[in-house]
């Protein structure tokens, strides 16, 4: 199975986040001040969470300055330190939920997984946008952050620009693996519409079952001989089966009678039958034609 394109965008787009908010946390370059009184006019200071840089055209630059006006003091700085560090361990934490769940090297990816992962990586990425967000507020607020007086203007540096990137590098790729909920949830709803009932199933009206005796189905002539019903012959059945139905009575023989005589009419036939042949016999002869008894 290829991977998913959202996963592809995650994985691509999150260590781009984490490598640009790393340089931005470690970086001393949050604000630049320049236009110092006292000092010439190509020097240049830079600030960031953990340092401070002093920068001339005609000399390197020198890390490790004093901090002349508390600035490590004020809230925003301190609250950017913590955030940004907790933003840099849960990239890492989803980077490697997002590394489970996408499993290139593996054919099917684990969905569940790499949304957790695109959770979690949107989760860091609101944790360096609100320090980064919070600073550039107060960028130019001396009663913020402390700041020497006029002349001296201050400026955005690379370093607050890399974090407003790698923030928003962080939250599409979070996203973009958190789209991977789609095909888990709709997987497991399909789990559970397949899933049979918990509990047993509640019989209804229609659905009783009944366990009705087996009826001895024989031909009743077959046991009827004389007017009288025969007990049929003992089988030997199969007592293992249940048997199904119930016997059904069976009505009384009847005897059925004529009360007329249907020899009656035929006898009557035959009398006439009879008298009919011997009056033909004793009849004379007319016309004189010859007789058949003297023939």
């Amino acid at each position: 199975m290829r991977t998913p394109v959202v996963m592809t965008l995650g994985m691509v787009l999150t260590p781009c986040g984490l490598l640009l908010n790393l340089v931005s946390t470690l970086a001393p370059g949050w604000r630049l001040l320049k236009g110092f009184r006292d000092q010439p006019v190509d020097v240049v200071l830079y600030q960031g969470l953990w340092d401070i840089c002093r920068e001339q055209s005609s000399r390197e630059r020198e890390c490790g300055q004093p901090d002349q006006w508390n600035y490590f003091g004020t809230q925003p700085v301190q609250v950017a330190r913590g955030l940004m560090i907790t933003s840099l361990a849960t990239t890492a934490l989803g980077l490697l939920l997002a590394s489970l769940g996408v499993r290139c090297w593996q054919e099917e990816p684990h969905f569940g997984l790499a949304g957790l992962s695109g959770v979690v990586l949107f989760a860091a990425g609101l944790f360096s946008l609100i320090p980064v967000s919070w600073y550039n507020h107060f960028l130019a607020d001396p009663d913020v952050l402390a700041a020497p007086a006029q002349p001296v203007t201050v400026q955005v540096s690379y370093s607050l620009v890399l974090g407003y990137l790698g923030s928003c590098l962080l939250l599409l790729g979070g996203f973009s693996l958190a789209l991977s909920f789609a095909p888990w949830c709709e997987e497991r709803c399909c789990r559970c519409r397949k899933a049979p009932p918990a509990g047993p199933r509640r019989s209804s009206i229609s659905t009783v079952y009944v366990d009705w005796p087996e009826p001895a189905l024989t031909p009743a002539i077959k046991y009827y001989s004389e007017g009288q019903h025969r007990p049929p012959p003992a089988q030997q059945r199969d007592t293992g089966k249940l048997k199904v139905g119930f016997p059904m009575p069976r009505p009384p023989p009847k005897a059925y009678t004529n009360p007329m005589d249907v020899l009656e009419g035929e006898e009557k036939k035959t009398a006439s039958s009879q008298d009919g042949s011997s009056s033909r016999s004793t009849r004379p002869c007319q016309n004189s034609l010859p007789c058949d008894s003297d023939l």
